[in-house]
């Protein structure tokens, strides 16, 4: 059994990102001594949130810098760790070249920080977030499982380059993970593949794709209707006490499904009526799975992603989650209403 010694230095990498936010804050708040590998230390603006929590917790955050592409980079910040999380990988939708957008930097990245375990001594554990998108690649493909529902034994097998680039991305990140694992006996490996992202950031302006995403059902983007396409969601702060808790009970291995529960585009804008509905043009309702498809090349849609993905039902096995690693998930709707709150908080509609 594998255990953590508290009083060592735990290294998160991608600390400024959505979901490490909330895993920084859970390990300051437990007395921890954060190591945060960034690519610019001396970038206060950035690291203000951090340095807030920092601030009103027990524990401290070191800054080191460090880049995700080049190798060694994580060595100094990894010294003395022996739980170290890697967070940090690309989220964009905005892609010129797959390649070196989206499956470089994820690969080229976990590669360089394993490297720098492998090269750590003090190292026994690393937390990667991977995603269940590395689990499988379109709605249509859970047809062919039982039930018709994705478990971690399943791995994406119809994401490519041209189709699905950041889940291939995801994919090959987290196959290098395991063959790195694999190939040693010091440290051991536990994945967690979480869904959809959804609920308030750390840094209330955060740049998330969720967030893009929650913030097109209240500014007027889709108030003609919503595509119908059904996903699962997970609050993030689930996925911070996913990632904690994966780092610390000592019997955890392999992959994490976490998601709280899969809907459709249209429910999540339901769940803001009450609360919105008056003072926002949300949307009131599907469009129609054609329509989407005629219109996808427009919005920088593949055809082929609303022909295999759109329509089907989504159902993965959270079980898990919630039998290892403890996860007792917060509903969908309060997550929604809590990252819409935020928003109209910040500022966001406002412009």
């Amino acid at each position: 059994m594998m255990q953590i010694d508290k009083s060592k230095p735990v290294m998160v990498t991608g600390a400024t990102g959505y979901v490490a936010g909330w895993l920084v804050k859970k390990l300051l708040d437990e007395g921890f001594t954060v190591h945060a590998p960034v690519r610019d230390p001396e970038k206060k603006e950035k690291l203000k949130y951090l340095n807030d929590l920092a601030d009103k917790a027990t524990g401290k955050i070191k800054y080191f810098k460090a880049d995700l592409l080049a190798p060694g980079s994580y060595d100094e910040a990894m010294k003395g760790c022996e739980l170290v999380y890697h967070t940090a990988s690309p989220f964009t939708s905005k892609i010129k070249d797959p390649q070196k957008d989206l499956v470089d930097p994820a690969l080229k990245g976990t590669r360089n920080v394993l490297e720098s375990v492998n090269k750590t001594e003090s190292v026994k554990r690393v937390v990667l977030t991977s995603s269940c998108a590395a689990v499988f690649g379109d709605s249509k493909d859970l047809l062919a499982l039982p039930n018709g529902t994705a478990t971690e034994e399943n791995w994406n097998t119809t994401s490519s380059l041209n189709h699905q680039a950041y889940s291939f991305s995801k994919t090959v990140a987290e196959k290098e993970a395991w063959k790195m694992n694999k190939a040693q006996n010091r440290w051991d490996l536990v994945v967690i593949n979480p869904t959809l992202v959804i609920g308030p950031g750390i840094n209330p302006k955060s740049t998330s794709e969720s967030y893009n995403l929650i913030k097109q059902l209240g500014d007027g983007t889709m108030k003609m209707g919503v595509p119908p396409f059904e996903i699962g969601v997970v609050d993030v702060r689930d996925v911070a006490e996913a990632h904690f808790n994966a780092g610390f009970v000592s019997e955890a291995e392999g992959r994490h499904i976490v998601s709280s529960e899969s809907k459709t585009f249209l429910q999540l804008a339901d769940y803001l009526r009450p609360s919105f509905g008056k003072d926002f043009p949300l949307p009131k309702r599907q469009l129609p799975k054609f329509v989407v498809w005629l219109s996808a090349p427009s919005v920088g849609v593949s055809r082929k992603m609303v022909s295999n993905n759109m329509g089907y039902p989504w159902k993965v096995d959270n079980t898990k989650s919630k039998e290892k690693l403890g996860i007792k998930y917060i509903s969908p709707e309060k997550s929604i209403n809590d990252f819409f709150q935020q928003m109209v908080d910040s500022g966001v509609f406002n412009k």
